[in-house]
């Protein structure tokens, strides 16, 4: 089982439900809120054969817009939590023919829709967040937590494929994550450049344990709230302090970016 479907169910209110075979939903009780659990979990059946894993492919991407578009139509304001457990986007000549871009896209623009409509967007990373499969599925949140875990990994790339890119082993990316945190692979170093808002430690980060379930339950009720009380834009992770500290070459390209623009 995925660590998407399982921390889905062990979330839940109730039964998932399925928008597509590989996009579920669930209900779950936060505070005096019943937010709607999103996640991208694996089709072995699917027709699109880059996409039986758990990426996020073309029914993934106009799946997740449903959902989140389903959230937003009924004008409540609730929660939305993004369970993300995302090896990458489908890579795949059938699905750039089709228009993967479009499809990651519509579930970018409902996520942002959602957000600065008022709907505290939280994600929580609970697996892999790799590469478009992370940018389409739990990047536009108001806040993230994940899981600190060895199991969870957020970066553009698998490390094998920068390896390539670089052509560098992967003993010699190891060797720099030591020295440059944003090529390190620990969700530890990741969580230190002001993206991550909180890291959350748990018994079983693949098969969650009551207790594990309350504690993730109590962090995602003080994330709503946080979210409801800041901004709807993602100004944050600039503002936070770990990307005060991490993050200051790309908080003076963006002081220069919004003086041009102003």
């Amino acid at each position: 089982m995925s660590r998407g479907l399982a921390w889905t169910r062990a979330l839940a209110d109730g039964e998932v439900e399925h928008v597509v075979p590989s996009v579920i939903t669930a209900d779950a009780t936060l505070g005096d809120d019943v937010a709607r659990l999103v996640a991208v979990v694996p089709d072995p059946h699917s027709p699109y054969h880059r996409a039986r894993r758990g990426e996020v492919g073309l029914l993934e991407g106009l799946g997740l817009a449903e959902a989140v578009t389903a959230v937003v139509s009924e004008d409540a304001m609730r929660p939305i939590v993004a369970v993300v457990d995302v090896p990458s986007q489908a890579y795949g000549r059938v699905e750039e023919l089709l228009g993967l871009h479009h499809a990651l896209a519509a579930a970018v623009d409902a996520y942002a829709s959602a957000r600065t409509a008022g709907h505290p967007v939280i994600t929580l990373i609970v697996g892999t967040a790799l590469s478009g499969g992370f940018l389409a599925h739990g990047c536009q949140a108001n806040q993230i937590l994940a899981l600190d875990d060895p199991g969870v990994v957020v970066h553009a790339m698998h490390k094998a494929a920068a390896a390539r890119v670089t052509r560098r082993t992967v003993d010699e990316l190891d060797e720099l994550a030591r020295r440059v945190p944003p090529l390190s692979y620990d969700v530890g170093d990741w969580a230190e450049l002001g993206l991550c808002d909180e890291l959350l430690a748990v018994e079983n980060a693949g098969d969650p344990t009551a207790e594990d379930v309350r504690k993730v339950k109590g962090a995602l009720t003080a994330a709503v709230e946080r979210a409801r009380r800041g901004p709807r834009d993602l100004s944050n992770r600039l503002t936070s302090p770990g990307a005060r500290r991490t993050r200051a070459a790309s908080r003076r390209v963006h002081e220069a970016l919004a003086a041009q623009w102003e």
